[in-house]
């Protein structure tokens, strides 16, 4: 009996000794499908395989709308992760949402890991930040749109990828077109000729410094430079000059991995993905066009993609862990490895050091090309915008898009169209807020 009982007390000193020393562990909630969901998994690896203190296991959602409507559910009924991925239009939703996340320069400041927002690349540090510049959510897979050519293309019309939008529709379209090709096609109208047209000429999207300063917002989308943008649009789609194959990426994005379009506006984050394919052509990239007639000093993109916000309602410990992987992912080695691996753009200054000592861009200069535009001068209307409802906001812009380019509506009504629709968005998203 005397050995028993010195067997159970010694089981239970090693029972209290494993449960001192356990893992703390968290949950990553994401919308990486495919190889990027791989290389979501290989972080969290290496992570895990770093330390002996916290183990982070990923969880794929869906898209990001389903990854939001799961997140929101689960905030609802405590069952929140601990990190969750939200999108660029969705970010207005969570952030709004009183007591749901912990900003995450809070998050490292009181887990003692250094930060400074400066150390950020200059068009990622707010978009994810509150009026007052603080960051709340950790920008990850950031990207920016960005003018990809076949440069067999541009050769063969004996033109160079044009600067502005001018150029484009006096000299290289029409080359473009001789020479047989469809001279452009673009992804996602909302971001690339909407949010971005207007960071891209400094102009106000929405009231309330772009919806940062407050939720009785309106935006600002019916004004005439952008009307006067997709009257051009239209214009060159009926010239032959632009095509839209409709509002899904790919749609856009495969004419022009066939050879059929020259000049396609995508992603950043397209890179890695572009290069792992067998292109019947040569492509790099340069700098998306802009209208001269609006501005003759073009100003810096912001980000698209997603960032990740940590959950509130956890322990001490499992804050720490979510801080300490955040430390982590935000090192110069981790963001340079996925800036390789998948496009996006790397958020640190340090991370775009690395890759440009170890010859990154060297071996593949179109990488770098979101980068250079997200460093570009900023200015008032740069930052990115804060609305609610937002992803709302962009069905009712690519419905009223898709009717400017088949010809069912004018630009001048689809616009008054979005303007109303739009701030009536607004105004519901505001009285959530009250």
């Amino acid at each position: 009996m005397k050995n028993f009982k010195l067997g159970v007390s010694v089981a239970a000193l090693v029972m209290a000794a494993n449960a001192a020393f356990a893992e703390t562990e968290i949950t990553w909630w994401h919308a990486m499908g495919g190889a990027l969901g791989e290389t979501v998994n290989e972080i969290a690896e290496k992570f895990n395989a770093s330390q002996d203190d916290y183990t982070i296991t990923p969880v794929f959602k869906g898209t990001y709308e389903e990854t939001l409507t799961a997140g929101i559910a689960a905030f609802r009924a405590g069952e929140q992760p601990n990190v969750m991925q939200v999108f660029d239009a969705g970010a207005a939703t969570v952030i709004g949402a009183k007591g749901a996340t912990v900003p995450v320069q809070d998050l490292l400041s009181d887990n003692g890991i250094d930060f400074n927002i400066e150390d950020y690349i200059a068009g990622v540090r707010y978009f994810y930040a509150d009026s007052d510049g603080k960051m709340i959510g950790m920008p990850f897979n950031s990207s920016t749109p960005i003018m990809y050519y076949n440069m067999d293309a541009l050769a063969a019309a004996g033109v160079e990828p044009p600067k502005t939008w001018e150029e484009f529709q006096s000299t290289t379209a029409p080359a473009l077109k001789e020479a047989g090709y469809i001279p452009l096609s673009q992804s996602h109208l909302p971001w690339i000729f909407t949010e971005n047209f207007h960071s891209r000429h400094n102009l106000p999207f929405a009231t309330n410094n772009n919806g940062y300063d407050g939720t009785d917002t309106q935006i600002l989308v019916n004004n005439d430079a952008i009307k006067a943008h997709f009257t051009a649009v239209s214009e060159w789609k009926e010239n032959g000059m632009f095509e839209w194959y409709g509002t899904g990426w790919g749609d856009n994005q495969t004419p022009f991995e066939e050879g059929k379009v020259a000049i396609w506006l995508g992603s950043s984050g397209s890179f890695g993905g572009l290069s792992k394919k067998d292109l019947p052509f040569e492509f790099s990239a340069t700098l998306l066009p802009y209208w001269e007639s609006v501005t003759t000093e073009p100003t810096q993109t912001f980000i698209g993609g997603a960032s990740l916000f940590a959950m509130a309602g956890k322990s001490a410990e499992e804050n720490k862990a979510t801080a300490e992987f955040f430390r982590f992912l935000t090192s110069p080695e981790i963001q340079y490895f996925w800036h390789a691996e998948t496009g996006y753009v790397p958020i640190t200054n340090a991370a775009y050091d690395l890759a440009k000592s170890d010859g990154h861009y060297d071996r593949a200069p179109a990488a770098e090309v979101g980068i250079q535009q997200l460093s570009l001068p900023g200015g008032d209307n740069t930052k990115g915008y804060r609305m609610g409802f937002y992803v709302q906001i962009r069905d009712v812009m690519n419905r009223e898009y898709g009717r400017i380019l088949t010809g069912e509506t004018s630009v001048e009504d689809a616009f008054a169209t979005i303007e109303k629709e739009a701030n009536e968005l607004l105004a519901r998203f505001a009285k959530t807020q009250g």
